[in-house]
This record gives structure tokens, sequence and C-alpha cells, in this order.
């Protein structure tokens, strides 16, 4: 039975005990010597198939060309051989693989999710662990306890401490979890983990300007850079450094003055001693490279295009209205008040957050596409910015609330909408969640995870290698020491260009 641990802000003459620490509870968790069950160890296996899947496919995206030349310059440590980096065979030191790698996995905005107080994408945790995994030799066996506990971790915090109304951005319960991935993974114990996720929480605090108004192409990197700390932080504990106490709690510390402040209290459910680590199971992926509040309106849109061919002519539309959830509304909705979401000439990473832009493309396209439906003369055809500056949002309460809703069964990311055409007819539909999602029309499994690896390998891999990679991820638990390595992937000759790479310092 999970237990809920209370957690508020203590002054420092209350001194409180390191054993009642959130930081230490957690790596109380990462050190419990519990076994994977069999259902959680089959997503590990998915989800590193879906991790291998986007990364490839942004390979030659310039932040992923720009943190590899950055890792490129790093090599391996005396203390492990190295760890691989998407897309190509050099080796580099571990927390520049878990930066490249990290990078790699985000840039599309296209890997798994998990929403709640908080929202997160919890494959994040997979390049830290996977990087220091490969770099001390470690089995497939303890990669995949590793990944559990980063799973664990995150998803329990976001599912009770809100980041984002507080503008933090929401990699900052990454680092503590890719930090408890690793000491996992390592077998450290609890002081160790403790003193980690303490560090990994600290440096990984940062605002959420990164994902508001012209996003920039750090939005890419935030969560590389808190698993690249995550390793650093392990590294640092395990030579006897530690960090700030309580990091939670403490009067001056993260809950007090990033979060709801000296007077906040929150319940954080983590697994009992002995209990199994299942957090993945609660987590989906996306069949769409768009943020995640967008998967289940593209899914309605392609539907509205097959039904109501009426609804893509702006000329026959006189306004679409979408009722959605407090957050969808005022995150990539127009509640954000953010211009740059009708903006044409918005860049990608913008462009993927912005529900009005998304769901016309998607109504007008009948589909959506990870490059084509981005494209800048895509977001510029004139049919499309004229429907698409029609398209409004609205928060309702029913679907906030059943955003909120601990009940899987009711949790819900979609909500209604209303097209009215100039002739006065209205035409209405509404969905709760994507037909990805595990309660949607078409739920992942594995056939789906390995043909979203097919098709975005395409043409970027080589037909050997990408059967070779599949069959390694599916043997993932009888891999032994020093066997990862075979879950890099090596890009077809020619695909990836290393001299053209642009110079920095390093």
């Amino acid at each position: 039975m999970v237990k809920l641990n209370h957690v508020r802000v203590y002054k420092s003459e209350e001194n409180l005990a390191r054993e009642d620490q959130l930081a230490h509870k957690i790596a109380e968790v990462a050190a419990d010597p519990v076994e994977v069950t069999p259902d959680v160890t089959e997503m590990v296996i998915n989800r590193v198939i879906d991790n291998a899947s986007v990364a490839i496919a942004s390979l030659n995206r310039g932040p992923i060309v720009a943190a590899r030349a950055q890792a490129l310059t790093h090599a391996p440590t005396t203390n492990g051989k190295g760890a691989g980096v998407f897309g190509i065979t050099d080796r580099v030191s571990p927390e520049w693989a878990a930066w490249a790698n990290g990078v790699a996995v985000r840039e599309l905005d296209y890997h798994d999710t998990f929403l709640a107080a908080d929202y997160s994408h919890p494959g994040d945790n997979i390049p830290p662990v996977l990087a220091v995994a490969q770099h001390v030799g470690a089995s497939g066996r303890d990669l995949i306890r590793g990944i559990a506990t980063g799973y664990e971790i995150q998803v329990n915090l976001v599912k009770a401490i809100c980041l984002h109304k507080h503008k933090i951005d929401h990699v900052a319960h990454l680092g503590p979890s890719a930090a408890a991935g690793i000491g996992t993974l390592l077998g450290l114990d609890v002081e160790t983990i403790f003193q980690s996720v303490g560090q990994g929480l600290h440096t990984t605090t940062a605002t959420r300007q990164s994902r508001k108004g012209e996003i920039s192409t750090w939005k890419a990197h935030a969560p590389a850079f808190a698993g690249k700390m995550a390793v650093e932080s392990a590294d640092r504990a395990m030579r006897g450094q530690t960090s700030p106490v309580p990091i939670y709690e403490g009067e001056d510390g993260v809950i007090a003055w990033m979060l709801d402040g000296p007077d906040a209290s929150y319940t954080v459910p983590l697994p009992e001693a002995g209990e199994a680590k299942r957090a993945i199971l609660d987590t989906y992926t996306k069949e769409h490279s768009a943020e995640y509040q967008a998967q289940a309106w593209i899914d309605l849109a392609r539907k509205l295009h097959r039904e109501h061919p009426e609804v893509t002519d702006p000329a026959r539309v006189a306004s679409v209205l979408i009722k959605t959830s407090h957050h969808t509304h005022y995150v990539i909705g127009s509640g954000a008040n953010d211009p740059q979401k009708y903006d044409p000439t918005a860049s990608r990473e913008t462009l993927d957050h912005s529900i009005p832009y998304i769901f016309t493309v998607a109504l007008q396209d009948g589909a959506w596409h990870h490059v084509d439906s981005y494209a800048p003369e895509r977001a510029g055809r004139a049919d499309t910015v004229e429907l698409w500056h029609k398209v409004t949002t609205v928060e309702d309460p029913e679907w906030t609330r059943r955003y909120h809703s601990l009940d899987i069964a009711e949790k819900a990311f979609g909500g209604s909408v209303e097209i009215t055409l100039t002739d006065g007819t209205v035409v209405t539909d509404q969905i709760a969640v994507a037909d990805a999602h595990p309660l949607g029309a078409r739920p992942f499994a594995r056939e789906q995870y390995v043909n979203k690896f097919r098709t975005l390998a395409a043409g970027l891999v080589d037909d050997e290698e990408i059967e070779r990679f599949l069959d390694a991820a599916a043997r993932l638990p009888e891999l032994a020491a020093g066997e990862l390595d075979q879950l890099n992937i090596k890009a077809a000759d020619g695909v990836i260009n290393l001299a053209a790479a642009p110079k920095g310092l390093f």
C-alpha cells in the first residue's frame, strides 16, 4: 500500500530529523531492493524503444547537433568506459551523453507524459540512467530497476506538488527523480542517494519562461540539463559531498520560497518498503509530435475532417470554440495571452504549444506529421491562417475537474468543440483522451511502439540496424553486465555530418 507522506515547511530551530525529510524518504524508496514486476519490465522496454524513436527522428535538428558537438568534446572519464550518443559510435563522459541524448529525446516533444498536479515527461529519466549504466558496465536488470525508480519518483512528485502555478519549470521534479534512479542503478546507500537527490533538486529549479511566449531551443535542453545535473549530483554525493538540507522543507528551501510558501502543505505518495514500483504504468506516450494536451485534439480534428469536411474551409466557418481544462486553456490555448500562438512565423517550439494552430492544421489535413505539420510553408498557408485565427479556447470547469481527477477512469485531457458555420449550423463533438491513451480508441501496445520506431527510423537507420536494436531492446532483462551498448543506435552512413556542427567554446 502506498504511504502518504505529509510535507510542510519547518523553521531551522525545529530541526527536522533527516529520516522525516522528503528527500530522505525518496532515497529510501530508491534503495529498496524490491524486484521489478513483469508488466513494469515490459513497459520499461516499450519506453526505451519510444525514446529511441523520437531521438532518431531529431538527429539533424539544431539543438541536437549542438548538444552532440558539445558532448563529443568530453571524452570518457577514467572510472568507466563512457556512454554512447544516439546516431554515432563515439563514446563520451556519461553526464555529456545524458545531455546529448536528453536533448534528442525531448526535441520533438514526442515521448511519454504524465499529468496531474503538475506535468512531466517521465521518459526524460532514461537518458541519464542509461548513460551511467553504460559507463559502469551495468546489466539490463540494473537498468530496468533504475528506470522504474526514476518513473516512480517523478510521477509521485507530479501527483502531489504543482510547480507551474509558481512559474517553476517542471524539470524541478526530474532532477531528484533521475538522481534517485541513478542511485537505484548503482546500488547506492540511502545517505548517498539522499545527498544526490538534494543536489538534483537544488540545481534544477528554474523559471517557466522556457515554455512561455516565444519558446526557444532551451525547451529541449532543460530536461537534458536536469539529467546532466543528476549524473553530476550522484558523482559528488559518492565522493562524500553534501547538499542543502532540508532542501524541500527548510525555511529558506524550495517549498518556502519557490512554491506554496512557509504555510504550504503537501501529501506525497511513495511506495512502502517492499512495495513494487509501478508508477510507469500510469504514464502514457504520444502518437503525435505535439504537447500532450494536443494529442486528443489532433485525434478529434482528424475525426471531424472525415465526418464534416465543410469545417476545414475558413470561408464557411464563423468561429471555433474549444472548451477544455484550465491547464490546456492557459498553457497552450488562448488563455495564455501569447500572441505568438497565432503567429505563422512563430518557432516550431511555439507552434507545438499552440492548440489553435495544432487543431486547425489537423482539421484541414486530417493527419499530423512530426515535420511537415510544423513547416513554415504549412504554418503560413493563407487558408490555414484565416481559420486558425477563428479558433479560441475557454476553460470549462467540468473538464478541469476531470483533468485533476485521481480516478484514472475519468481523468481526461480533452474537451468539447463548437464549430459555428456562416450559415448558422453548429457542429459539436468531444473527446476525453487521446486514441493512443490506455483508455483511448487505439491504446498503444508493443506493436505500436515498434511501429513508431520503424516509422521514425526509416531512411535514417539501415534496416539491419533497426532490427538489431529492436531485438536488443526486447531482450533488455537478459542483457548481461557490459552489454547495454546494444541500446545505442547508429544512423545510416551520410545521415550525420559531424563536421557541420557549430563551433563553440569547448
